[in-house]
């Protein structure tokens, strides 16, 4: 039997639902229920529940002037996630290439996604004894560097909501185990700008992660320098991969827009 196309697992009342978000555009931003159901040949009654669902969902709001349909506020949160992934990686890629130049370590740029931190993309080291690639990859940020550099700038709500048990999962002997402890942690990491790993996810690998910024001013990622210990001591890590790391950080921030962002927000601070 030959494979089924994907076209075959289709459900049809999603189908209809994505045609009635794909009618609007810049120039019809406003469609009726007449309007949409005459388009796309379906029963008004079909599309009047195919949006109350989608308002419900936020995906649609209704004008309360005119009656008529616009796109909503949730369509708007989803293409802002994809044009920050978009955005932050092409803008990463010669950020970590002038890295791997730097220090010849493999450094990564990530985010955090569903309460993990994850990995996005990669720049290898040419050291035959490296770190098995973590791109794709899923962690507890707790314990890695690029998410504790994150986490440290979340708000303290979001924090609180992503670690509600005093108890964290451990990994090595090392990995903070409580969340008193990493809360104290983070204020730490927040203070100096970088966090550490100090094989806390893996044994033998230590890591340095820095936050990265966007026009928002609000933490949208993290950089990482990642290798194993032979490579990664202590007088390394302060006198190399640290300063690298930071400058890297703040390189990716202001191509983000971060500096541009501060202005602004001082600016319209003043005018207050």
């Amino acid at each position: 039997m030959g494979k089924r196309a994907k076209s075959d697992y289709l459900i049809q009342s999603v189908s209809n639902a994505c045609d009635i978000m794909e009618c609007f555009s810049i120039e019809e931003d406003e469609l009726g229920i007449t309007e949409l159901a005459r388009r796309l040949g379906l029963h008004k009654n079909n599309v009047q529940r195919l949006l109350a669902t989608l308002e419900y969902r936020g995906y649609v709001e209704q004008s309360k002037i005119s009656g008529n349909y616009r796109l909503g506020l949730k369509v708007f949160e989803l293409s802002q996630v994809y044009t920050k992934q978009l955005h932050l990686l092409k803008q990463a890629r010669p950020i970590l290439e002038k890295v791997k130049e730097q220090c010849n370590e493999t450094t990564y740029v990530g985010d955090m996604r569903g309460g993990f931190a994850v990995y996005l993309m990669s720049e290898e080291t040419t050291q035959s004894v490296r770190v098995v690639s973590r791109v794709g990859t899923r962690f507890y940020p707790h314990s890695t560097a690029l998410g504790k550099a994150i986490l440290a700038h979340m708000p303290q709500e979001e924090l609180e909501a992503l670690y509600p048990e005093e108890d964290l999962p451990v990994f090595t002997p090392n990995t903070i185990s409580t969340r008193t402890r990493l809360f104290k942690h983070l204020e730490e990491v927040r203070e100096r700008g970088y966090a550490l790993d100090m094989e806390e996810q893996e044994e033998g690998v230590r890591c340095v992660g820095v936050p990265i910024f966007n026009y928002t001013l609000r933490v949208i990622g993290g950089l990482s320098i990642s290798g194993p210990i032979t490579r990664f001591t202590p007088d390394r890590l302060e006198s190399v991969l640290i300063p690298v790391a930071l400058e890297a950080g703040q390189e990716l921030s202001q191509r983000l827009g971060y500096e541009i962002g501060k202005k602004i927000s001082s600016f319209v601070g003043e005018l207050i």
